[in-house]
């Protein structure tokens, strides 16, 4: 897939862990480390809404397109 989701990297800058955004965002640890670990297949809206309010920060602070070429080997 061409997204990427650089959900660590915000949240390393915010220094905000797992557990506490995912009590801000209302999510379960199980689905908020798919999404920080870019295993994700899709995001609802509403989550990247909570999640940028939470760390305060833009979609495309956390989204990025890669093109598949460029991507890494992922399994």
């Amino acid at each position: 897939m061409a997204i990427m989701i650089n959900l660590d990297v915000m949240m390393a800058k915010r220094k905000k862990g797992l557990t506490e955004l995912a009590g801000e965002v209302d999510i379960t640890l199980a689905n908020l480390s798919i999404l920080k670990n870019n295993k994700a297949k899709a995001v609802r809206l509403q989550t990247l809404d909570a999640i940028c309010k939470a760390l305060n920060c833009q979609p495309g602070d956390i989204l990025e397109y890669v093109p598949d070429e460029d991507m890494p080997n992922k399994e």
